[in-house]
């Protein structure tokens, strides 16, 4: 919609056939927005929609703006059409024709009746909705009109974006989250059993009523673009229903899991057993050893063994049940449980392997230095030495004997060393315990 030129003197006959002219132009651009408004999409779902909220609120102002449109549209077409008539009395209008022809294009000379139908909500141009009638130039008409449109146009555009958006979007992850229902059952995951069940009971609630709220007051679905005066300018709010398909694909994901649990159940629950059954073993092993340990070992602190985990073994049980009462939704978080329990039972199991075990590893690796001395004392051809013969032999007594004193022998093996480095030149092994002189005996 355009606007007119500015008001001034009495116009000359050039002047009043071009502002007619003008008039023209700007009756028919008028007349061609307002017919598309009245026949806007958005404005016929408005029309006939039970609205709520603000969405009615707005409606009831743009309807009675629509109404007062029209209603200011045929004031200013018979203004024109009775500026037409007077140009056309004569091909040279007179001196009163065009006084009459500037009051008529340039002066308040346009009266547009109020009625109680047409502007009990639209608002006029100076807030005065109490007056009968109104007079407008037909300047101060075409931008009373050209508020009007811009105002009624951005609440039917916005409306129907809403529209256009939502609802679909809401339809469509409703049928989603029917066929996630669906599955959900199949696998045992209902509401009031797995949380995963009360989720999609929640999740259908509120789509439910979110559409009934966007189909009644798509207006509180609204966000306006910052800054923007373009009728329309903005977009659907897709916060509430954003929230909704999140919290469905988070279900979806446990579902994936459950139905996972149920493909590959019996494999997992083999391997537990397999990995319990590693973890027993080891603690039976671990058993064995410290029964060695005390019996070849003196002096030695040895760990307590504990027994198998009978509570593990119990949950697997449980779990097994789950299995064979096809109770995904329950094997699932149990499975998850269990195979962490168990691969850490099997690092204790063998963590007490190796605490008990210890005391021989020390003995074993005080018989490997020893005899790898008696091999270097060969190699230098002091075999026969009587007196490195007397260390070794006491040595190794220490160590072959049971229960063998760790602590004793691994100072005989260090003065056997001592008096190997001596013979050797060598420089001398360091002892935990006071140095022997060659003239000691063992």
């Amino acid at each position: 919609m355009g606007v007119t030129g500015p008001p001034g003197p009495v116009m000359d006959r050039d002047e009043v056939d071009r502002a007619l002219a003008r008039l023209g132009a700007e009756h028919e651009a008028i007349e061609t927005s307002l017919l598309a408004l009245q026949d806007h999409a958005g404005r016929r779902l408005l029309e006939g929609a039970e609205l709520t909220g603000v969405t009615k609120e707005r409606w009831e102002s743009a309807d009675a703006s629509i109404t007062l449109l029209w209603a200011y549209f045929d004031a200013y077409s018979d203004a024109l059409h009775s500026a037409r008539g007077i140009r056309s009395r004569r091909r040279w209008s007179s001196r009163e024709d065009l006084v009459e022809l500037t009051e008529l294009l340039r002066g308040e000379s346009v009266t547009v009746a109020g009625s109680a139908t047409a502007t009990a909500n639209a608002p006029t141009l100076h807030g005065n909705s109490g007056k009968l009638s109104e007079r407008f130039s037909l300047v101060t008409l075409v931008e009373r009109m050209n508020e009007l449109y811009a105002t009624s146009l951005d609440m039917v555009v916005a409306a129907d974006a809403v529209w256009s958006a939502l609802p679909a979007r809401i339809d469509l992850l409703s049928a989603e989250l029917q066929r996630t229902r669906r599955l959900a059952h199949s696998v045992g995951v209902r509401p009031g059993e797995h949380p995963s069940g009360d989720d999609l009971e929640r999740i259908t609630r509120t789509l439910t009523s979110l559409r009934e709220q966007v189909i009644s007051d798509p207006l509180a679905f609204w966000q306006p673009a910052p800054g923007s005066s373009a009728p329309g300018g903005g977009r659907p709010d897709t916060t509430a229903y954003d929230r909704e398909a999140r919290a469905l694909e988070d279900v979806r994901r446990e579902i994936d899991a459950v139905l996972t649990v149920r493909q590959d159940a019996e494999a997992r629950l083999v391997k537990l057993r397999d990995v319990l059954s590693r973890a027993d073993r080891t603690l039976a092993e671990a058993r064995l050893a410290r029964g060695e340990v005390l019996a070849k070992i003196a002096a030695t602190e040895v760990p307590v063994v504990s027994g198998p985990p009978t509570a593990l073994q119990e949950q697997l049980a449980t779990a097994a049940e789950y299995r064979r009462h096809a109770q995904w939704h329950r094997l699932s978080p149990l499975l998850e449980s269990l195979e962490q329990k168990a691969e850490d039972e099997l690092l204790r199991a063998r963590e007490s392997l190796t605490a008990v075990t210890a005391p021989l590893a020390i003995r074993a690796e005080l018989r490997g230095r020893l005899d790898a001395y008696k091999a270097k004392v060969a190699r230098h051809g002091l075999a026969e030495d009587p007196f490195l013969i007397e260390r070794y032999d006491a040595a190794r007594r220490m160590l072959w004997s049971a229960p063998c004193d760790l602590r004793v022998a691994e100072q005989a093996v260090l003065r056997y060393q001592h008096a190997v480095a001596e013979l050797l030149g060598a420089p001398r092994v360091p002892q935990s315990g006071p140095e022997d002189r060659r003239g000691e005996s063992s």
